[in-house]
């Protein structure tokens, strides 16, 4: 098990009704600290400040997609470490694998659940840290 705790998560995600299920989801339910951007550029901007412990980052973003978000965050001292997971409705076998060839460590099909994302989020945390 990690010595490390999972407290802060970064939620990168345009849509108002998932941004509200996730909330309730990791806040309530999981307990988490929560940020939440509607944009790649704003995730960016806002995520060294936030110092989130994982980002959960939504493929098809407007401005700048996942993919690109997830590059540039890289570029970041400060986050070049941080693990980002995919969360997507585009999951064929491909797209998956190509999400994990980018640097993502794991990939939350939509629709989620939300009475099992923060467990889902820990399990992906605990298989990163151990």
């Amino acid at each position: 098990m990690s010595t490390q705790q999972l407290r802060r998560i970064l939620c990168v995600e345009d849509e108002p009704d998932i941004q509200t299920v996730a909330r309730l989801a990791l806040e309530t339910l999981g307990g988490f600290e929560v940020a939440f951007c509607d944009t790649g550029p704003e995730a960016i901007e806002r995520a060294p400040r936030f110092g989130p412990d994982l980002i959960l980052l939504d493929v098809m973003l407007p401005e700048m997609d996942g993919p690109q978000t997830l590059a540039a965050l890289r570029q970041l001292p400060e986050l070049g470490a941080v693990p980002v997971v995919f969360m997507t409705a585009k999951v064929q076998p491909g797209e998956v694998r190509r999400y994990l060839e980018l640097g993502a460590v794991d990939v939350i099909a939509k629709p989620f659940d939300p009475m099992v994302l923060p467990q889902r989020v820990r399990a992906i945390w605990e298989r990163v840290h151990d």
